[in-house]
């Protein structure tokens, strides 16, 4: 294997390391998000409290679609 592989390989590596954070910070938002309803049932104050939440939800799936495409897993 040439540096030139070898710099492919840890480069795909790193964002397989990326990849899988995004999905393990989505799982983890996601269930707060669920924790959040469940706790803030007809408050006034539900939708400050997740509409940050959603926003970077919605920011993660974008990101991993960035990378879905560079490692062609979709």
């Amino acid at each position: 294997m040439d540096m030139s592989e070898l710099d492919s390989a840890k480069s795909e590596n790193q964002k397989l390391r990326n990849y899988i954070s995004l999905i393990s910070a989505e799982i983890e938002l996601s269930q707060r998000l669920i924790e959040i309803k469940q706790n803030f049932v007809n408050s006034p104050d539900l939708a400050r409290l997740t509409v940050p939440i959603l926003e970077r939800i919605n920011k993660i799936k974008s990101d991993k679609a960035i990378l879905e495409n560079e490692l062609n897993l979709n």
